[in-house]
């Protein structure tokens, strides 16, 4: 029997070897963390990710091929295949501070291979990481080998998260990247073999070491690419009085560009656009490419002046102060049907309201109080910390209040912030949460989900990105 280990229970590690363990009934899984609270979560009720589809493939395997444990050492030794799936975060000091990976789990999680295997193993990486990762990973295996031999191969995911069961279910691709020698391509004919219980042929792709890791980066450079785009334009469109849906809706109807992710909104977060791109832009700088590097730091920057060019809008309209005003946020995910909050475009945009000193009330239907505060008071990149390693639950934000329901949030508001399009905000019952405002009652709708005719008819000054102005919002101009 074929015995897979993953180090690492997170976001990728969790779904990724249920959906393995689901679809090949006869390898037995282990996802193994020395964090037991997670690993506690994931042998309970109520999973540590909230994704749609996972608690059923969870259920269905859970004590049957499917284990998740503590035991690193054990299931490691055991295993013929060693996924590794721990946190990538961007380094905060020493050499290439806010741009490069920081490693250090990673490297961790190498010398515990080398240390307990007894076997030879395919190693696999399965987290983001920068190229030429699988070459250090390699040194330190062979280094401290004990005549074991070890492949590396590099297997990136590509899960959109809300999606990411159907995404394993029925991927687009996966990519396989190993050394081109005949042990190297004996271990990508083993990882192929699993894939290939439910995956066609013809959509495993393989490729050599380097072009793996480096698809993973360029994929999302492009995806996050797109969204500052067409963000750019929703600028223009604002100047102008052009409509951005009908131009995003135009442009996207030529089949070399195609419609997807062409919808303009307050700006992307998740937990790999923004880290990959300062990844890519390091390795480019590196490698003696300034100029590129300069290239995909402009995705990045735009991403940046669209939430700030939405705070200013909102502090604008609202006669150039929020000083003590009560200000609804709805939405704190980085996108709908996911808790996670990781760089979510919400956190800059309620730091920014907070400066100036608004009261927030903030109301998202998967993220706890405990998530939102820690998001708030946290510096830049700690989130891409293992828990018990980020700082311990921090000062609270006073001028912020959390609850569980729209009208409670917006109750007594001046302003609504729409930051995440969690599909429950477009059927809002708009004329009881305008009784209960402040007046003039303000919506800035950063997804351009509520239907702003309808608002205005109500009474809202409705301000919807890359839409034409609203006459109130013309003569207070946007200060960038």
């Amino acid at each position: 029997m074929v015995k897979i280990c993953c180090i690492g229970a997170g976001y990728v590690g969790g779904p990724t070897m249920a959906v393995i363990a689901l679809k090949c009934p006869s390898i037995e899984v282990a996802v193994v963390d020395i964090s037991v609270s997670r690993i506690n979560a994931w042998n309970s009720d109520q999973l540590p990710i909230y994704e749609p589809g996972l608690d059923g493939v969870v259920k269905q395997c859970r004590g049957k091929n499917l284990f998740f444990s503590t035991d690193v050492e054990k299931h490691v030794s055991e295993a013929d295949i060693v996924f590794v799936s721990v946190n990538t975060p961007t380094k905060t000091q020493g050499l290439g501070a806010g741009k490069a990976a920081d490693l250090t789990y990673w490297e961790s999680a190498a010398r515990v291979i080398a240390d307990v295997s007894k076997s030879d193993k395919i190693v696999v990486e399965k987290s983001t990481v920068p190229v030429k990762t699988a070459e250090a990973i390699e040194k330190i295996l062979t280094h401290n080998s004990k005549g074991i031999k070890f492949q590396i191969l590099s297997n990136p995911e590509f899960l959109a998260e809300g999606t990411a069961i159907q995404d394993l279910f029925n991927p687009d691709r996966v990519l396989i990247g190993g050394r081109e020698t005949p042990e190297g391509q004996k271990a990508v004919k083993a990882l192929k073999d699993v894939y290939a219980h439910w995956v066609p042929e013809d959509r495993i792709l393989t490729t050599n070491l380097w072009s793996a890791e480096l698809s993973k980066l360029a994929a999302n450079a492009f995806l996050a690419q797109r969204i500052s785009s067409v963000n750019a334009m929703s600028a223009l469109c604002e100047a102008t009085g052009a409509n951005v849906s009908q131009v995003a809706f135009a442009v996207g109807t030529d089949s070399r560009i195609g419609p997807k992710f062409l919808n303009a909104s307050v700006g992307f977060g998740g937990s790999c656009f923004q880290k990959d791109i300062l990844n890519l832009v390091y390795i480019c700088e590196c490698n003696g490419l300034p100029e590129v590097a300069e290239y995909w730091k402009q995705v990045i920057k735009i991403n940046d002046y669209q939430k700030s060019r939405f705070v200013n809008r909102v502090v604008a309209s609202m006669f150039n102060t929020v000083s003590n005003k009560k200000i609804a946020v709805l939405g704190f995910a980085f996108k709908k049907d996911t808790g996670d909050t990781r760089e979510t475009p919400a956190i800059d945009v309620c730091k920014g309201l907070l400066g100036d000193k608004a009261r927030l009330s903030i109301y998202d239907p998967q993220v706890t109080e405990d998530q939102i505060q820690r998001d708030l008071t946290m510096n830049k990149f700690d989130w891409d910390h293992p828990l018990h390693l980020q700082p311990m639950s921090p000062t609270m934000v006073k001028q912020v209040s959390v609850v569980w329901d729209a009208y409670e949030a917006t109750k007594d508001a001046h302003g609504v912030c729409i930051l995440t399009e969690w599909d429950e905000f477009k059927t809002l019952d708009y004329q009881r949460i305008y009784d209960n405002m402040q007046k003039p009652a303000f919506v800035f709708d950063g997804r351009n989900v509520v239907d702003a005719n309808k608002l205005r008819e109500i009474g809202f000054i409705v301000y919807s990105i890359g839409k034409p102005l609203d006459p109130w919002l013309k003569d207070m101009p946007a200060v960038a």
